[in-house]
């Protein structure tokens, strides 16, 4: 393992690394987001590139495909130097990227995506396209993808993991010898992310193609990596060999590198805490029969007590966004009804569930929960901008920004409250001025979480609120949540992470294909006995309740 002084260790063998990235510096302004930052990768090697949200992997990365220039360092590949000046250099150079926001378009067909840009053509000045050439050549990637679909298919109607392999395929088309892949599995399901390792291990093993995985999910890191490299407040932290990944310590190791602590212990304060935290309220939400359009022959009913944690497990499809967007009025129930404190709630739109302190944290924070051009602070004033509106209907930008600096501080926002203290006032301003697109996800999603927070919620609806998200954020977002509930918020916690919703939750409201198979209290609790419900196994003997 390395120490913190910005030099990581070299892959095992005498070959000269892939890649060689040495003493990378980037600033930004007058913020280091990475300072003197090695990586190397050798031939047909998987490195995982772990840290928290802001730790500096998306700077790194970004960096390495021409996106940014570094200010200080080197890139070496087969130990030439080389300048990367754009993504088409990269490209050049052998290097791809599998992102995790996905760049294929739905509406040209697969062997369009893979060779965009790029078509064989003919006949002269012509410039016409050899249609048949492309569908073949792409028909050979698809087979090493292990994607059995016909070339001219619209890769609208395929699945994301389907999707997540065209993006392969079309990297294998440019004869890449090293693929980013970043986040590649944050929304597949088991059975997806468990064929995508499977691809990984192949272009490693079969066809000496080196992968940087960067991902926050320490199991498939376990599963997959050679070797981790981990980046902390944008420096090495430090790296691991293939040896000292395995079992709970190599966990626990991959923990202390990313934060710098052991936090092992996250899911069991959270779990003690919901189980000191007893006392519960009224009934703060009641659903009664409430059908979706998704599923308009189930109806669905259940209660949120003040101060309670209600969980919502289920498959993929099960329907609990559905239900979410119903209550905060995105998509208006087909019928049923309800009742908020004991009185029937009409919510026909957003602006009704806001107006009754009604709020959704929604799963996809890029597309539904943020404006990513606007600033900090008015993504966090945005819910509220009439309390910061004068009567001619300008905008007080300094109350507007007092406001969100005490949110953004309260939550811990890197790049924004961390450095109150230390720059002062007029530098805390110059960053809540910046758009949230600046920031990691992790802290993207405390912005989404900051302006709801400003409106003291009453009901608080949390869609996957730690996918895609670092152990460090995740133990802040549980330890929020359950403050919340201790406030008196009724908060219904929607996760596909078993650990995590039988840590959190009072009680495990558990769908199968639109329908509650079984609401668990908290003594019932059991992976086995979730994932009995989420398979409509009725055959059990733990009890169903409804409220």
């Amino acid at each position: 393992m390395t120490d913190t002084a910005g030099q990581a260790a070299l892959p095992p063998g005498d070959a000269p690394p892939l890649l060689e990235m040495r003493g990378i510096t980037k600033r930004f302004g007058g913020v280091v987001a990475l300072e003197n930052v090695s990586l190397f990768v050798g031939r047909g090697e998987v490195v995982a590139l772990i840290g928290e949200n802001g730790a500096g992997k998306s700077t790194l990365m970004k960096v390495l495909g021409g996106v940014h220039q570094p200010d200080q360092g080197e890139i070496r590949v087969e130990s030439a130097a080389v300048r990367i000046r754009s993504a088409r250099d990269a490209g050049r150079l052998g290097i791809a990227f599998i992102h995790q926001e996905l760049t294929v378009l739905d509406n040209l067909d697969i062997a369009s995506n893979v060779f965009l840009g790029r078509e064989p053509t003919g006949g002269g000045p012509l410039r016409l396209l050899r249609n048949g050439e492309i569908e073949a050549r792409t028909e050979v990637y698809l087979k090493q993808v292990g994607l059995t679909v016909s070339p001219r298919t619209s890769v609208a109607r395929l699945s994301l993991a389907q999707k997540q392999m065209v993006e392969i395929a079309r990297a294998l088309s440019q004869q890449a010898r090293l693929i980013i892949m970043d986040e590649p599995t944050s929304s597949l399901t088991p059975g997806e992310t468990e064929r995508l390792l499977a691809v990984a291990k192949d272009l490693r093993e079969n066809k000496g193609v080196s992968v940087v995985y960067i991902s926050h999910r320490l199991g498939e890191i376990q599963e997959i990596a050679d070797r981790v490299v981990a980046l902390r407040d944008g420096r090495n932290a430090g790296d691991l060999p293939r040896g000292d990944l395995t079992g709970a310590e190599g966990n626990s190791r991959m923990v202390r590198l990313m934060v710098g602590r052991d936090l092992a212990h996250a899911m069991d304060t959270a779990s003690r805490d919901a189980e000191a935290d007893q006392e519960t309220g009224p009934a703060r939400i009641e659903v009664r029969g409430l059908r979706t359009p998704r599923y308009p022959d189930k109806a669905v009913s259940f209660s949120i007590r003040s101060g309670e944690v209600l969980g919502f497990a289920g498959l993929v499809g099960a329907g609990r966004t559905e239900i979410a967007q119903a209550l905060f009025g995105v998509e208006p129930a087909l019928a049923g009804e309800i009742l908020q404190d004991g009185t029937a709630a009409r919510l026909q739109s957003a602006s009704d569930a806001i107006t009754r302190g009604i709020y959704l944290v929604p799963e996809d924070r890029r597309h539904t929960g943020l404006i990513l051009d606007m600033a900090i602070r008015e993504n966090v004033s945005l819910p509220r901008l009439s309390r910061f509106a004068t009567s001619l209907g300008w905008v007080r930008r300094g109350a507007e920004r007092e406001a969100a600096s005490v949110t953004c501080a309260r939550l811990n926002i890197k790049s924004a409250a961390s450095r109150v203290h230390e720059e002062g006032a007029d530098r805390l301003a110059a960053i809540l001025d910046a758009p949230a697109s600046s920031l990691s996800g992790g802290n993207q999603q405390k912005v989404v979480l900051a302006k709801w927070l400003a409106l003291s919620p009453k009901v608080l609806i949390f869609d996957e609120p730690t996918r895609g998200i670092d152990v460090g954020a995740k133990a802040e977002i549980y330890a929020l949540i359950r403050e919340l509930a201790r406030g008196g918020v009724a908060v219904m916690l929607i996760s596909s992470d078993m650990e995590e919703v039988l840590s959190i939750s009072d009680r495990i409201a558990v769908l199968h294909e639109g329908a509650i198979t079984g609401i668990l209290d908290r003594s019932e609790f059991s992976q086995e006995a979730v994932m009995r419900l989420a398979i409509g196994d009725l055959s059990g003997t733990t009890p169903i309740s409804i409220l």
